[in-house]
């Protein structure tokens, strides 16, 4: 293979760098213009340009790639034929017809995905499609990049935790062509001038504060949660998936002062008793100040949802504070839970799992439109109105063999935008659960304070 230098100016032959006075789509006039596109016409170059992109990579550490659309697509696919590596294609936007896929190919969630971009300027189509790609549950660490125009992109996405690999800066291009006797030193100095003025500040949607989100709601149960949580500096809820009744009251007294809530399966509690179980149950929550979170998901028509809500030794509607829901009976379905909360099921944490991003978008519908939805449990961002309840966040940030995913906390706020992390197995089967919460507790908090 020839010289990096030698490469790219057999890549410039082709125009993909043009100097002058260029107006770009933000409105700034710049005095070089680059389109990588050409480069997918010649063969060669288009070969030679994915083995180099290659070779800066740890390429173990990724399971599929996918290009940022469009210039970046021939270049990804390259790169997939010279690696052995399976590609995946992002479209611009999703289909109304059809699968309505916004992602192409064959992956499974989890698996890492190298980003492949032409160029990057202020990061903001690189940001955009990490979240997309997360939205399918696939993960992303590394982006790799043909030319930097040194405007910020780069500083943006290491800031969030990004691995950027750069083959070419506009300072080495102008470096090689001003050698080259292309360029002049004016027209160097020219370039450098601009660059020192003008980073561009991509300006991403900010999540708004806990205290933001309480001036705007109107549930009560949302408004109890978001006090609860401003008041402990907490965002923690704590998963007591435990069968029974003294395991229960043992872990809720323990972690308390540390949990906005407990989430119970109260079906799973193999002595239950109302008397012996939830009313104790209701005084360790007054006493330590946490809500009660009932993971029923209720999944059935209206009538059989509210016979199961408020009949049966369980009588979860004279204690749960809030309850899960799925929204496959429709939005009638969910008009039964009158006096509590409903956290929507959107999209679960198991691999495999059938909530695919067409039954989110479905699903989603339902949620912002009934009165009683406070918010939703998924995977993936949710839209400002609705509380996001995040569960599978384990600090080991790996799976368990049985299909579950897990998350860190750090991950969940800082991409998905969560308000509130739900940890099962990291609390309660930890040797100390007390100071399990503790930790969650704390690491929780200072992921959502960096997010905003």
């Amino acid at each position: 293979m020839e010289s990096k230098k030698e490469f790219f100016l057999e890549c410039y032959k082709l125009g993909i760098i043009k100097f002058g006075r260029f107006t770009l789509k933000s409105g700034i006039e710049s005095p070089f213009y680059v389109d990588l596109r050409p480069l997918a016409s010649d063969p060669k170059i288009l070969k030679s340009l994915a083995n180099y992109l290659l070779e800066m990579l740890p390429l173990d550490n990724f399971d599929l790639i996918c290009g940022v659309p469009y210039a970046a697509l021939p270049m990804a696919t390259a790169m997939s034929l010279e690696s052995y590596i399976p590609l995946i294609i992002k479209r611009k936007e999703a289909k109304n017809y059809g699968t309505k896929k916004l992602i192409e190919g064959i992956y499974q969630k989890g698996q890492n995905c190298l980003l492949v971009e032409d160029v990057i300027t202020s990061g903001k189509s690189l940001i955009e499609t990490i979240a997309e790609v997360e939205q399918e549950d696939l993960k992303v660490a590394d982006i790799v990049v043909v030319l930097d125009r040194e405007q910020g992109g780069t500083q943006l996405l290491e800031s969030k935790g990004y691995k950027v690999h750069t083959l070419f800066n506009i300072s080495e291009v102008c470096e090689i062509l001003q050698e080259n006797g292309e360029l002049s030193d004016e027209e160097v100095k020219r370039i450098q001038d601009f660059l020192q003025g003008n980073h561009i500040q991509f300006e991403e949607k900010t999540k708004s504060s806990y205290e933001q989100k309480l001036s705007s709601t109107q549930h009560s149960v949302s408004k109890k949660l978001l006090e609860t949580a401003i008041a402990k500096q907490s965002n923690l809820i704590a998963s007591a998936d435990v069968t029974t009744t003294q395991e229960l009251l043992d872990l809720a007294d323990k972690v308390g002062t540390h949990v906005i809530a407990l989430k119970t399966h109260i079906d799973v509690i193999s002595d239950f008793e109302y008397e012996k179980t939830i009313t104790p149950l209701k005084a360790l929550a007054a006493k330590h100040n946490f809500l009660l979170m009932e993971d029923r998901k209720f999944a059935d028509i209206g009538n059989t949802q509210e016979l199961q809500f408020t009949s049966g030794v369980f009588k979860i509607t004279d204690w749960a504070d809030f309850v899960t829901s799925q929204v496959i009976g429709g939005f009638e379905s969910l008009d039964c839970f009158k006096n509590v909360g409903v956290v929507a099921i959107i999209g679960m944490s198991s691999k495999g799992t059938l909530t695919t991003s067409s039954y989110r978008e479905e699903a989603l519908k339902v949620a912002l439109s009934h009165p009683n939805v406070i918010g939703g449990v998924s995977q993936n961002t949710l839209p400002e109105e609705l509380l996001l309840f995040t569960p599978g966040v384990n600090l080991a940030d790996s799976g368990d063999g049985k299909g579950q995913q897990y998350n860190t906390p750090e991950h969940v706020f800082r991409t998905l935008h969560t308000d509130f992390i739900i940890v099962g197995r990291g609390i309660y089967k930890a040797e100390n659960p007390e100071q399990a919460a503790i930790t969650y507790k704390n690491e929780g908090w200072k992921a959502y304070l960096n997010s905003l």
